[in-house]
């Protein structure tokens, strides 16, 4: 055995942490790598964790990681799952989520999650290696052009081969991702410039010529919102996810209390406003509540908040909200007019916003809320008319929603849920009741299957305190449910909910609604014939908790006994009724009046709302969707 003498023995590093408590903003800047000057970066701009995978482009950056004392880095399985996982600790902290890889293959992998974050407007850094800048254009081993990939889904990236541009680069990254319309920024980092020699001193300067986010509303699309607020006789809110990421659910709850406006929540705004509100509708769009989507056709003003008239809400355009005037206020002055003209635009932070156009109702141009009264009372005549709801074919069927209901009322309004995509998805969003923003992480843009399981790993991480639910499908949850043993390995103890219909459950629906019951390549066999993978065994093989439930009167205790483990991950796997669909429904490129609550059933309208005319409102708008029978 070969020894070695202590006395001639190279010194320990000096550690990132230590290295960067010593380069305050008045001391001397710190000799040392690039690889070190991007940790002392990551600590000075308060990253906390990173997740990622090591590869040879990234790791000179990997051996300084190793002795920081400030940030974590978890080792994910696939480098979608730290991207994932990146959104999942985002969307519960507010707080820009971090994610690295290294180049080609591991960039690459990058590239769903990041552009499920530019889609939804969630902040994170993505880091990635890149071969060394003398290579480049050669189609060097594991090379990609990760910049040019990615050019069209982030909000900015760069390419770093300058050691000495790292610490200047990686406060301008995490700026941007932050602030304005948050999302996401890739910074690649050749492999020369990682092991070159630089210096770290902090803070850099941040002065980006041309980006300058508009924060503070114009006063006079204030004034003009308000008179039109104060015009209207059937306004509606409708909002949207860049509520949340304003963080304005308290300005949002004022303004509805000082005008008794009805609202909307859109997918990404489930938890803006609290759903045991008697004026919140429900959630709009293709699989919305009957109020919900009624209300923004019937309409006569859109108080449009942080919402992107995206096609999933407005089914076909030309008829969607056809009397409607629009007031649309959002923080990207790229989103406004794009889909749906707006007659006031207010570009401007939602917060400032929000808390503008309260003053001004109260003050200026003031709205009474006695006004809407009439309106107010159709409205919730049709939530109450139309409740979102479903029929089980048998005493004995295990029904998917009974599920997500029941699991949304045990684990309660604290908990943070995220749903995979597809079916479980829309019933999350339906049947489990929100209450607080940061509740509710999911993929609604990009719809990217494979997103619960990772990004419920990043969210509990975020929020250790809290219970996270992961609400996954069985074809969801075989495309990352390897981060599992990440989960086991770094103890994060999420709750995974499988709901398994044996089938990738909304391309079945549609097949069983559009294309005659053709099942082409839906079957999974995953409970249906076979369990190819027996998801409890699965489960068991990570070190995970393994559960089953295949009946209604087992529901409430499985779901009490996972809340009682919180030390490892816990999966059940829900074995559903088949063949249960989404209700309601709008059928893509079809107008919202056509919504129907199941299949070939549209709404019955009760006698007293047919003879609206009678009670005195306008004849043209007494709420029964055209193409629907009066009852």
């Amino acid at each position: 055995m070969t020894t070695t003498d202590s006395s001639t023995a190279r010194p320990a590093a000096p550690s990132p942490a230590t290295m960067a408590h010593k380069a305050t903003p008045k001391a001397q800047p710190v000799e040392c790598t690039g690889a070190q000057s991007l940790v002392f970066s990551l600590e000075a701009v308060g990253a906390d964790t990173v997740f990622g995978i090591p590869g040879g482009a990234i790791l000179p950056a990997y051996d300084p990681l190793l002795d920081s004392t400030k940030v974590r880095h978890i080792l994910v399985r696939h480098e979608q799952g730290a991207g994932h996982a990146a959104e999942g600790y985002a969307v519960a902290t507010g707080r820009v989520g971090v994610c690295m890889a290294t180049s080609g293959p591991g960039a690459t992998n990058l590239v769903t999650p990041i552009a499920d974050a530019y889609m939804d407007s969630v902040p994170i850094v993505a880091i990635t290696g890149q071969v060394s800048s003398r290579s480049i254009g050669t189609d060097a081993f594991q090379e990609a052009d990760i910049r040019g990939i990615t050019m069209p889904i982030t909000k900015h990236n760069y390419l770093v081969t300058n050691p000495d541009e790292i610490p200047q680069v990686i406060a301008e990254a995490f700026h941007i991702a932050a602030t304005g319309r948050p999302g996401p920024v890739l910074v690649d980092i050749s492999k020369d410039a990682l092991q070159g020699k630089t210096t770290f001193a902090w803070p850099p300067k941040i002065a980006l010529p041309g980006y300058h986010p508009v924060l503070k509303p114009h006063a006079k699309q204030i004034r003009e919102a308000a008179k039109l607020i104060a015009a209207a006789k059937r306004p509606v809110l409708y909002v949207g996810g860049g509520v949340i990421r304003a963080r304005a659910t308290e300005e949002l709850a004022a303004f509805v209390a000082a005008t008794g406006i009805p609202v909307v929540t859109t997918l990404m705004a489930r938890g803006a406003f609290p759903d045991s509100h008697e004026l919140h509708l429900g959630m709009p769009g293709m699989h919305g509540s009957v109020a919900a989507v009624t209300a923004l056709q019937k309409a006569d003003l859109l108080i449009t908040l942080g919402a992107r008239f995206d096609d999933r809400v407005t089914g076909d355009l030309k008829s969607f909200a056809p009397e409607a005037k629009v007031i649309h206020a959002d923080i990207d002055p790229a989103e406004i007019s794009k889909n749906r003209v707006a007659d006031v635009p207010i570009v401007g932070d939602c917060k400032a916003t929000i808390a503008e156009l309260l003053e001004a109702v109260t003050g200026p141009h003031p709205v009474d809320p006695a006004a809407y009264g009439p309106w107010r009372e159709r409205a919730l005549g049709w939530k109450r008319t139309f409740p979102v709801g479903y029929n089980a074919p048998r005493s004995d069927a295990l029904m998917p929603q009974y599920v997500i209901e029941r699991l949304g009322a045990i684990a309660g309004p604290e908990a943070i849920y995220v749903p995979g995509v597809g079916q479980h998805q829309m019933w999350a969003a339906q049947f489990v009741r929100y209450e607080r923003p940061d509740s509710f992480a999911n993929s609604g843009g990009l719809g990217t299957m494979g997103y619960s399981v990772p990004a419920a790993m990043g969210a509990q991480v975020a929020a250790p305190d809290r219970v996270v639910w992961a609400i996954d499908g069985d074809g969801c949850f075989q495309m990352t449910n390897q981060e599992l043993a990440t989960c086991v390995i770094n103890k994060i103890p999420i709750k995974v909910a499988i709901i398994n219909n044996s089938s990738l459950g909304m391309v079945r629906q549609w097949q069983s609604l559009f294309y005659g019951q053709r099942y082409s390549n839906t079957d999974l066999h995953t409970s249906v014939g076979m369990r190819v993978p027996d998801f409890v065994k699965l489960a068991e093989a990570y070190g995970c908790v393994g559960l089953r439930c295949e009946s209604p009167e087992d529901v409430d205790a499985v779901i009490t006994k996972a809340m009682e483990v919180n030390d490892v991950p816990v999966v059940i796997d829900f074995v559903v009724e088949r063949d249960a669909m989404v209700w309601p429904m709008v059928a893509a490129g079809v107008s919202n009046d056509l919504i129907q609550i199941a299949k070939d059933t549209a709404p019955q309208w009760d006698r007293e709302e047919s003879d609206a005319e009678e009670r005195g409102l306008d004849a043209d708008h007494d709420g029964i969707p055209s193409g629907t029978t009066r009852g």
